[in-house]
């Protein structure tokens, strides 16, 4: 016998319309290999809250697979993509045509992707030996990096308080204390085989067991999108290979899904490509306005917290909407496009509100 049907919080979450009693009764009573993970523990948030949108964690790279009936046709419905689908990444920053315009009032560029090793469970299911086994990995890849992306990793366990006052005064530190992550299991054995690398510019970081095994980021200030999606495609390989040569082991690289993590909405390329940049006339024309535009340029925009933790009044942070069914190269240069074409109208919406 498998467990009993759960009573769903998330009523209009993909999980309550997806976990059938059909598919509860064949799938309930399963643990996947790697890390011994059930969907009872890859729905809890959608049981837990009843404000999922998913609702659903992978445990493992065996989750998708032996909880396919599930994971499947919450993945299609969520990207927009068809059951035969497949992903293709691209990394090649010279296929990327023209930057952010000089003109273009744009503070900063962060984008960051996330990255699972193979052979180890992902942050919700990972077992305390193979959370310490990234860690370690990691560590030893770390120290093989080299020009500008040397530097240092912090781990969590014993910080010095200098050390982590710093890490959250450049916004790099991760906090535990998030109900999703905990409902989820992603904050087991808190703060063990976790921690923070940074190059010396702080321009490149690494975060180790947060939401993902890896969380990939390159930022830096200014408007130079090419510039800082060349060093992440460097410091990934970079990662990649230390990985590789050390342990035999490759990212975990789906043929259907692309890069694999734990939360089924960063499946593909699991890339966020943002910047912050001001637009007033748009603000003046208002932020429904703003979000029907960004919805037809496949761009999504956010608001910013700056330094005194509140939003300016018309900076925004604009990034790609999709992570699956499009490549790399594609969706920063969308975003690319997506924001220089903003920034164009803009100006017209200043004339046209007398700014």
């Amino acid at each position: 016998m498998g467990e009993p049907f759960p009573d769903i919080k998330s009523k209009h979450s993909l999980v309550a319309k997806h976990v059938t009693k059909e598919r509860w009764e064949k799938l309930s009573g399963h643990k996947t290999a790697t890390s011994g993970f059930t969907l009872k523990q890859a729905i809890a948030c959608a049981v837990e809250f009843d404000n999922q949108h998913c609702g659903i964690y992978a445990g493992d790279w065996d989750s998708y697979k032996d909880f396919k009936d599930v994971f499947d046709p919450i993945i299609q419905e969520y990207h927009g993509i068809s059951p035969d689908a497949v992903h293709t990444s691209d990394m090649e920053v010279e296929k990327i045509k023209g930057n952010i315009n000089a003109e273009v009032p744009v503070h900063s560029v962060r984008i960051r992707v996330g990255r699972s090793i193979d052979g180890f469970g992902l942050s919700p299911g990972i077992t305390k030996e193979q959370r310490i086994g990234v860690e370690n990995l990691m560590k030893s890849a770390f120290g093989k990096l080299s020009g500008d992306l040397a530097g240092n990793y912090y781990p969590l366990t014993g910080m010095d308080e200098k050390v982590r006052q710093q890490l959250v005064d450049d916004h790099f530190l991760f906090m535990s204390g998030d109900r999703n992550l905990q409902v989820a299991g992603m904050e087991r054995d808190w703060p063990e085989g976790r921690g923070i690398y940074h190059n010396a510019e702080k321009t490149f970081l690494v975060w180790v067991n947060e939401e993902d095994q890896l969380r990939i980021i390159s930022m830096q200030m200014g408007g130079d999108v090419r510039g800082v999606f060349e060093r992440l495609a460097r410091g990934i390989k970079a990662v990649g290979d230390s990985v590789k040569a050390e342990s035999g082991k490759d990212f975990m690289l789906d043929p259907k899904y692309g890069f694999v993590h734990s939360c089924p909405t960063n499946l593909g390329t699991g890339m966020r490509a943002s910047v912050h940049v001001d637009l007033p006339g748009w603000t003046k024309e208002g932020l429904d306005a703003l979000k029907k535009r960004c919805e037809e340029l496949k761009v999504q925009p956010r608001g910013t917290r700056g330094e005194s933790g509140g939003q300016t009044g018309h900076t925004y942070d604009i990034s790609n909407k999709h992570r699956l069914g499009y490549s790399e190269v594609e969706l920063v240069q969308c975003m690319i496009d997506g924001v220089n074409t903003l920034y164009a109208e803009d100006v017209a919406l200043q004339k046209k509100h007398g700014i």
